[in-house]
């Protein structure tokens, strides 16, 4: 396997990193003390838990298998071994296998050794999550679960890691259309005083990045996303989890830079789909910054990383899921983003047997046959979106569903637009912009392909609508800073508007995030340059 190759990190830093942390003599995951009744193992099961803060599952796993090696009455550890099976809380609806191999480790703990009444509490409380899976719907297994691990939070007052798991349960209950964020505030509320004594827990920074990952909360994270990857550099997650705070306010580089390392730790790791994640991530911000020749080494390289992934193993904290959905989006990303429609037309259709995966795809066909003004080409497209849609349903998965009906309504507006129905092309994308504003977008995804409001904003230049158009790219702009084409396109209908001033701050604006853009570069750059001229 090629080693993933850095664009602004020295080479040399990521090979020390690498060669640092191949074993656990060097590791460094945090500090982590979760008390037990299990004698001589405390140091082994620290470690077992603090790579499940980082969800390092499958890593965690087997170092719980090995404390029950050395100390097989130590029920607890099944504990662990149910929550690293569970996965990423953030993971979406979980597969059958997942579902019986926790069941098992909650039975296997629940018939071992004598725990101690608290370590009762914490088996009972995961067994929530698996209880009567077969006829009861994931959704109200979380919200049990949460409601037990109040229970303990509430019976052992002086017990951290309750506290933190709680507060991590609280956050699995969040619902992307709580515009409220009611539940990331009650968790980010637990987390960051503890945080504030406890500076090197691993979980604490981890968690306190997904309670403020929605753009209003986002900028409250920086400092746990700047101290999460020194904190536990072993865990390939943890380099990762800060570009979501990055991401959030736009800090492109950064984001650029923990992801390189995180990337070529998952590779180490042999966590194909963590690694996937994070190029993604990485795609995203190179193509905002316009180093467009550096998203392309990663779009060649992601055929070679998805084939090494397994999607029998644990894994780590992306779900086989996150793989595919990554190797759709990379490449998906790279032509929409750069506006190269016939490219997007002529993407590969995929069968991952992930219809979120897949429907990326058949979104990012559909609009580049539009767009490129071969409209008929997309409606095969729109027929493969519905029925991916349609399996979502029968899956139970109603976010993705929902995302899935969003990526169809767009693409049909713009095969309408395409067709010469102007009217109903604004009305039909007018829709589906404000859904994907009452929603969010997953932690599997930097972001959309092309959020809709902003093809709204193109939609309304096409139509000499400058003042409509700049309205809605500035939207985009509150919601998603940065965004190279959503910049662009504020500052193209000011200057068609007649706002000069506007204009030329957009533009600028533009020229500041693609400092490093690749030169040439986009006609967009030459653009702005002449304009701030």
């Amino acid at each position: 396997m090629a080693l993933i190759q850095p664009a602004r990190v020295v080479l040399a830093v990521l090979t020390v990193f690498a060669f640092q942390h191949q074993h656990p003599p060097g590791e460094q995951l945090g500090r982590v003390e979760f008390a037990t009744s299990c004698r001589g193992v405390e140091a082994e099961f620290n470690r077992a838990v603090a790579l499940l803060h980082s969800f390092s599952f499958s890593t965690a796993n087997d170092a719980f298998q090995g404390v029950l090696a050395k100390a097989p009455a130590c029920a607890i550890a099944y504990w662990g071994q149910a929550l690293g099976h569970w996965g990423n809380p953030y993971g979406g609806v979980r597969s059958a296998a997942a579902i019986v191999r926790g069941q098992t480790a909650v039975e296997k703990g629940l018939a071992t050794g004598t725990p101690t009444p608290r370590e009762l509490a914490y088996l009972r409380a995961v067994a929530a999550l698996y209880k009567d899976a077969g006829t009861v719907d994931q959704r109200t297994r979380i919200l049990a679960y949460e409601r037990a691990m109040a229970d303990v939070a509430r019976a052992y007052p002086d017990d951290m890691e309750a506290a933190i798991f709680h507060a991590l349960a609280i956050d699995q209950t969040a619902l992307p259309t709580d515009k409220t964020f009611a539940q990331k505030l009650r968790a980010a509320a637990i987390l960051e005083p503890i945080f504030a004594k406890h500076p090197d827990h691993p979980g604490l920074a981890h968690y306190i990045i997904h309670a403020n990952d929605a753009p209003p909360l986002a900028p409250r994270a920086l400092e746990a996303a700047r101290r999460y990857a020194t904190i536990a550099p072993s865990a390939p997650h943890a380099l990762h989890m800060p570009s979501h705070t990055f991401t959030r306010v736009g800090r492109w580089q950064e984001s650029v830079d923990t992801n390189i390392l995180s990337a070529a730790a998952a590779v180490r790791d042999g966590v194909h789909a963590e690694a996937l994640h994070a190029m993604d991530y990485q795609v995203y911000a190179y193509l905002q910054m316009g180093m467009d020749r550096d998203a392309r080494r990663l779009v060649d390289d992601a055929p070679g990383i998805l084939a090494g992934l397994d999607t029998s193993a644990v894994g780590g904290a992306a779900p086989p899921l996150a793989g595919f959905y990554a190797a759709a989006a990379i490449p998906a990303r790279y032509v929409m983003e750069r506006g190269a429609w016939q490219d997007a037309a002529a993407l590969v259709t995929p069968a991952t047997g992930t219809p979120q995966a897949d429907a990326l795809t058949h979104f990012a066909r559909a609009i580049g046959a539009a767009r490129a003004g071969a409209p008929a080409r997309g409606r095969a497209d729109l027929d493969q979106l519905e029925m991916l849609r349609a399996r979502l349903v029968e899956l139970n998965d109603a976010y993705w569903a929902e995302q899935v009906r969003i990526q169809r309504e767009a693409a049909a507006a713009w095969i309408a637009f395409a067709d010469g129905e102007r009217t109903g092309a604004v009305a039909r994308l007018t829709q589906a912009a404000d859904a994907e504003d009452a929603t969010d977008k997953s932690a599997v995804s930097p972001g959309p392909l092309a959020p809709a409001r902003e093809q709204l904003g193109d939609m309304l230049l096409a139509l000499d609508r400058p003042a409509d158009a700049l309205a809605a790219f500035e939207a985009v702009m509150k919601k998603e800073p940065g965004r190279f084409r959503a910049v662009y396109g504020a500052a193209r209908a000011a200057s068609l508007f007649g706002d000069r001033a506007k204009a030329r701050a957009r533009y600028q604006e533009l020229l500041g995030i693609a400092r490093t853009a690749d030169a040439p570069g986009r006609p967009e750059l030459d653009e702005a340059r002449a304009y701030v001229r």
